[in-house]
């Protein structure tokens, strides 16, 4: 079995301005969301863990790193990179949707298949990366505890999945900022949710 501390990385000045999409634009994080790694440190603190994984895109990647406690290398997959959103990013969902929002109802409706964005990735492109990473973690970490931080499209798309939902539906899933999600791979269900947002 795999038990995998699943985190979204900390506020950043975008999420701060309104939630602008961030996708790929590398965003800073604020005080606040280095405050918030730190008290996911103090959280885990005890817990084992024994790698840290995370995004390239420096929030993430420097949330992981206050987030263990600068215990362990924070080893950057690109395959937990945030979803390209396309010509959504950098801006609300309001801003967006005003300017097509025939898009918007594309990708509510049936975001396995239509681009973010209108260029960027599918719901597809991403769960079947993700997915590639978590099955070698399986592998590499079996019996293991391992810290993996992320984004709040990958993230939320690949429990969605995971969970048997609909990918239309992965909004309904809420993960906060550098809140902590527990999941076990390789249960007897399989997959298995145990705290959301703790």
């Amino acid at each position: 079995m795999l038990t995998v501390y699943l985190l979204r990385h900390g506020e950043t000045t975008y999420n701060a301005d309104g939630n602008r999409y961030c996708g790929r634009i590398d965003a800073e994080l604020t005080g606040k969301g280095i405050s918030q790694a730190q008290r996911v440190a103090e959280a885990l603190r005890g817990h084992p863990i024994d790698a840290v994984y995370a995004s390239p895109l420096k929030r993430a990647y420097i949330t992981a790193e206050i987030a263990s406690g600068n215990q362990l290398p924070v080893i950057r997959d690109p395959r937990l990179i945030e979803l390209d959103f396309g010509a959504w990013e950098g801006k609300t969902r309001d801003e967006f949707v005003s300017e097509d929002p025939d898009l918007w109802t594309l990708w509510s409706e049936s975001p396995d298949h239509t681009q973010a964005g209108g260029s960027g990735d599918t719901a597809l492109d991403v769960v079947r990366r993700v997915d590639d990473f978590f099955a070698e973690m399986m592998r590499k970490h079996d019996g293991q505890h391992v810290l993996v931080v992320a984004h709040n499209g990958v993230n939320r798309l690949y429990l969605a999945w995971k969970l048997g939902m609909p990918l239309k539906h992965y909004r309904r899933i809420a993960q906060e900022n550098s809140a902590i999600t527990v999941v076990r791979f390789g249960d007897a269900e399989g997959f298995s949710l145990l705290k959301l947002n703790a």
